[in-house]
């Protein structure tokens, strides 16, 4: 398994990391019930895989169905504190609008987790209005009683989420109080980074010394969708090539992408393994020959 520094938090962590939200979300994607035993023990041997292969980043988030997420992934890493030779790396978030209940939301999470406390606690955030991040930082905002959780050691590191890629992000790096960043990345969405420029939140982030993961490796079906539409037949498997051009941007350090089978965690790991398999973004986006 290949592995990278994550920031600032100086945490070695698996470029792939376990992301959470097909645990806990019903149908997402694909046919799921997380109520059913079948489908929660195909998680929990996804999980085991990711272990055995040395996974040690685990994302999730109260807000993937309900705690389901987080329950199926507590049970999976019960009593488990390294993957291989690795600390796992467990990052879990609380809502934007959550602030009255920020602390319970973090102690139910940690219930459901079966820990004590969490590598990194993020807010969940999917956009981000100027409005809003003022009152993220202002003295008594969010960033203020998370700050409290962490000084009693019930978060280690903190961070936030978002898809998009405008000043309410800018001023959040910028704060110099986050240790990390989860933004949309990949082929399709390529807005947080333009390396022709350069220009993006993924180059401000590393300037600021945050760790960066990425979600929607493999753009969430996205591309998938459109080629169905201009080859009905489907006559290539572009999962691989995806995952690739997300971990050769030097600016990513994990690549987080949900898996529901074992079978899924060998294959995406082989593809992480095959460092052959990167490409030169510079010379993706080369105009002039």
């Amino acid at each position: 398994m290949e592995y990278a520094i994550l920031g600032k938090t100086g945490r070695e962590v698996s470029r792939i990391g376990f992301g959470g939200a097909p645990a806990g979300l019903k149908n997402y994607l694909s046919s799921y019930d997380p109520q059913s035993n079948q489908d929660r023990s195909s998680i929990i041997a996804a999980v085991d895989k990711a272990l055995e292969l040395g996974i040690n980043y685990y994302d999730t988030a109260p807000g993937y169905g309900n705690g389901q997420s987080e329950d199926i992934i507590g049970a999976a890493l019960e009593g488990v504190k390294q993957a291989g030779d690795k600390p796992l790396f467990i990052a879990t978030k609380v809502h934007l609008h959550q602030l009255p209940e920020l602390r319970q939301s973090l102690e139910e999470s940690l219930k459901r987790l079966r820990r004590d406390h969490v590598h990194l606690l993020q807010i969940h955030g999917t956009s981000y209005s100027s409005d809003e991040v003022s009152r993220i930082l202002a003295d008594d905002g969010m960033v203020h009683e998370m700050s409290k959780l962490k000084e009693e050691g019930l978060v280690q590191h903190l961070g936030f989420t978002s898809e998009d890629n405008n000043d309410a992000v800018y001023r959040l790096i910028e704060s110099g109080i986050f240790d990390m960043m989860q933004i949309c990345y990949n082929f399709v969405f390529q807005h947080p980074y333009e390396p022709s420029r350069p220009f993006g939140s993924l180059l401000e982030a590393k300037h600021a010394g945050l760790g960066t993961a990425v979600m929607r490796a493999t753009t969430s079906g996205t591309f998938q969708r459109w080629i169905q539409q201009v080859n009905p037949a489907n006559t290539f498997d572009y999962t691989p090539a995806l995952i690739q051009f997300v971990l050769s941007n030097p600016l990513v350090d994990v690549a987080l992408i949900g898996m529901r089978d074992a079978d899924i965690v060998e294959k995406n790991v082989a593809i992480c393994n095959n460092v052959e398999g990167r490409v030169n973004l510079h010379d993706i986006h080369e105009r002039f020959v």
